[in-house]
């Protein structure tokens, strides 16, 4: 069974791109944003865009004044946090294993 393009496409996605989605959906501002994910607004804007690319799906709603989530974003968002904080857990189960401080699962 082969991998579909669309597939292919999400896995391009990377954690950076995620922070920064997540950042400026809380935020709300790309400056904002942009300073708790320690880059410039630019940098951050076009990560965000490169991702909404790569998923083919807007999600900010943007004028020169305001920021919104499209609802596609607002889903997207709870998805994204999920990522993040399950990305976050492996590697903190995977430090204790190596300190020893419990087992690695063996299958």
């Amino acid at each position: 069974m082969g991998t579909s393009d669309e597939a292919l496409r999400c896995m391009l996605i990377e954690f950076r791109q995620l922070e920064y989605f997540v950042a400026t959906a809380e935020e709300l501002h790309f400056g904002r944003a942009a300073s708790r994910v320690h880059v410039t607004p630019s940098a951050l804007s076009e990560q965000i865009k490169q991702m909404e690319e790569l998923m083919e799906v807007r999600l900010f709603s943007r004028t020169t004044r305001t920021v919104r989530l499209t609802a596609a974003g607002k889903l997207f968002l709870e998805h994204a946090r999920m990522v993040l904080l399950q990305a976050e857990l492996g590697v903190r189960l995977a430090r204790s294993v190596s300190r020893g401080e419990m087992a690695a699962h063996e299958d």
